[in-house]
């Protein structure tokens, strides 16, 4: 049942980002300047989907693991990191702050790392399954600040 609910969580919260992201892919974020490496739009879906479901199994192999300050510590950090992601759609493409959501995915990177870092003590496998995630927000923290550089 706990795997059940982390992918509900993640792929719930994604789906809401998607929802937000979606809403504006074809009218305002066609306007903007971007760069070369900027990938076709239909790429974001798939591979989103596949982060969330990484990412709760991730969540569901430390949540699993008996209860203790540490746990919850490291729980807390996931949700922290999970909360920004969902906030950074919402910025970006709602509301059009370039540089807010800069500042944002910049958080959201770091909170990942140390994610997988707690998450490391509970579970090897739940943290290496967060990495693909960090590196694809590594990307997307590339093409944000270089969307905003051409943007500003």
């Amino acid at each position: 049942m706990k795997l059940v609910i982390s992918l509900l969580i993640t792929l719930g919260v994604g789906a809401i980002a998607g929802y937000a992201t979606a809403t504006n892919i074809n009218t305002w974020y066609p306007h903007l300047q971007k760069p070369s490496f900027n990938p076709p739009n239909w790429i974001f879906a798939p591979v989103w989907t596949l982060l969330y479901i990484l990412m709760g199994i991730s969540l569901y192999l430390v949540w699993k693991q008996p209860a203790s300050s540490e746990r919850n510590r490291a729980l807390s950090f996931f949700f922290i990191q999970l909360f920004l992601n969902f906030c950074w759609s919402f910025i970006f493409f709602n509301y059009h702050q370039i540089a807010l959501a800069m500042v944002d995915i910049i958080l959201l990177w770091v909170m990942i790392l140390i994610t997988i870092l707690l998450f490391s003590t509970f579970s090897k496998m739940a943290s290496w399954v967060l990495v693909p995630y960090i590196l694809w927000v590594s990307f997307a923290t590339v093409l944000n600040i270089a969307i905003y550089k051409l943007n500003a």
